[in-house]
């Protein structure tokens, strides 16, 4: 059920009565400032009158929350206000004309005034119903206005936070598989390291599991994680690689989105240290400059071995969710040539 915005507080039926009471003044004054009909029935006339259309404004609202200016033919429309329009007026007029020659006797100047004035009182009648009418129609489009603006806002929300979702959790299934291929591989052949290898799979895992719902981790967290990562392949490619890293220390405890870093080392992994036989080194550092983090992973890489084929998933990746995080574009900048790969990464503090 909607009610009339006018009744739903007391202030606003206080300002509504207080509209109208500047009406009756002004009725008040033209009757008795212009006619002849005296000072009593100016005043019982404004004021009956007018309050009377007023009381019959509130009940206006009804008829206009159900007729719909976009779901109404613009003729049918018109034909309904104007029918309304008419009935207003006749009604308002009836019901003046009852009370006032209920309490009063009317004087020969006051009836032929009455009589006199009928056309422009009717006129005025119409007017008001009009003004009354286009103003219930002017809040009735700002409140859904408002109403479908605030949907619009939670409807993006929820689509911004699934497309994080989403993004958070493309992690590459090609690691898992092949770690499970080594896995099966070592039990033969090496089972302790078979052994040590599920268990840091295992526990991966479960910081993934462990962070679902979190949207950011400091950057201590997130490396933790990395190094369980980075631990799982130095099973598989033993001494191909190395990690070194460079970490200011006002950088740790920065909160940076969770899961950000992973498709970043996963795709050195898959294109410096599966392409070559020489031994790559994964370099991070990490520094605040102008209230941001900066963080840039490079590795060397074999310029002469054929690039494994890819959609670059994975940086496409960090770039959207960090679009959609930041709402700032150009936090990622990609650098390659003369052997070396970096990827500069820009979280903005606070």
């Amino acid at each position: 059920m909607y009610t009339n915005p006018i009744l739903k507080s007391f202030r606003n039926f206080l300002v509504y009565l207080l509209c109208w009471f500047i009406l009756v003044l002004l009725n008040f004054s033209l009757l008795y400032f212009s006619t002849e009909i005296g000072l009593k029935i100016s005043i019982f006339d404004s004021l009956i009158y007018t309050l009377v259309l007023a009381g019959l404004g509130l009940s206006l609202w009804y008829p206009v929350r159900f007729i719909h200016l976009e779901k109404t033919k613009t003729s049918k429309l018109l034909g309904t206000h104007l029918i309304g329009a008419v009935v207003t007026s006749i009604i308002w007029l009836t019901f003046g004309y009852y009370i006032m020659s209920t309490f009063f006797t009317f004087t020969v100047n006051y009836e032929n005034f009455i009589y006199g004035t009928l056309p422009w009182r009717f006129f005025i009648g119409i007017l008001f119903y009009a003004l009354i009418t286009s103003f219930y129609y002017m809040i009735i489009y700002y409140t859904g206005f408002q109403e479908r603006t605030v949907k619009e806002s939670e409807l993006k929300s929820l689509v911004t936070e699934a497309e994080l979702r989403s993004l958070k959790f493309q992690i590459n299934p090609h690691f898992i598989f092949n770690s499970l291929n080594s896995m099966s591989a070592l039990t033969e052949i090496d089972p302790k390291r078979a052994k040590s290898m599920i268990l840091k799979l295992a526990e991966f895992l479960r910081f993934i599991l462990a962070t679902n719902e979190k949207e950011k981790n400091t950057l201590k967290e997130e490396l933790k994680n990395i190094k369980l990562y980075l631990e799982i392949e130095k099973v598989r490619f033993e001494e191909k690689f190395e990690y070194v890293e460079d970490i200011e220390s006002n950088c740790w405890s920065v909160e940076i989105p969770s899961m950000i870093l992973q498709p970043l080392f996963e795709n050195a992994i898959k294109h410096a240290v599966y392409e070559t036989l020489d031994k790559i080194t994964l370099g991070l550092k990490a520094r605040q400059e102008n209230n941001y983090l900066n963080l840039v992973l490079e590795n060397n890489y074999d310029e002469s071995s054929t690039p494994r084929k890819g959609t670059g998933v994975g940086l496409r990746n960090i770039e959207e969710r960090l679009q959609l995080i930041y709402r700032e574009a150009n936090l990622m900048e990609v650098k390659k040539g003369n052997g070396n790969f970096r990827v500069s990464l820009y979280f903005p503090i606070g």
